[in-house]
């Protein structure tokens, strides 16, 4: 059975007392709330910088649109020059990739049919990394290899050729990325 003890000060006291020795008083309403808040913050906080992560890793964002910031496509790159002097000629001897940058399938092996036809060696047809490119460039890595780019250039017209290192690891000499503007010759 149990014992009864005698009533002593703490089994009387008012809920208005903040501590009475270790009894505490009662917490706040909605104080169990902040931490949510605080978690919920945080959660929404990581869910942007993922999204915007993910999307800036795939190269999704494009910045050129925002006011008052400069545009990329200003100018060229410090390792790209665009410098047309050379007699445009074909060299059997270069090989040529040919990279679809377009949002048009097919279009990498139009331009590899055509340029295998004014004799030049498509060594690699394929897809660039981004469909969004609004010009066809030609790339070539040594200036030597200038007149090559303009006879290629000759058998696509509208393109544009630019002195790069961008693809110096493909192993070919010159590497064609097709862009929007290729229309595929009809016939």
């Amino acid at each position: 059975m149990a014992r009864e003890f005698e009533k002593d000060r703490f089994d009387t006291h008012t809920h208005a007392l903040d501590r009475v020795g270790a009894h505490r008083a009662p917490g706040r309403k909605g104080r169990g709330w902040i931490g949510f808040w605080w978690a919920l913050g945080a959660t929404v906080l990581l869910i942007v910088v993922g999204v915007v992560g993910i999307f800036a890793i795939n190269n999704r964002l494009d910045f050129s649109n925002i006011p008052g910031l400069p545009s990329a496509s200003a100018a060229p790159t410090p390792t790209e020059t665009v410098i047309p002097s050379a007699e445009a000629t074909v060299d059997p001897a270069l090989t040529v990739n040919v990279l679809n940058g377009s949002a048009n399938g097919g279009v990498a092996a139009s331009v590899s049919d055509t340029l295998t036809a004014a004799g030049w060696v498509v060594s690699a047809v394929g897809n660039a990394s981004a469909d969004t490119e609004p010009t066809t460039v030609i790339y070539y890595v040594d200036a030597s290899q200038e007149g090559a780019a303009q006879g290629i250039a000759a058998s696509l017209p509208g393109s544009k050729i630019v002195l790069s290192t961008s693809f110096v690891d493909s192993g070919a000499a010159l590497t064609v990325v097709v862009g929007n503007d290729y229309v595929i010759p009809a016939g």
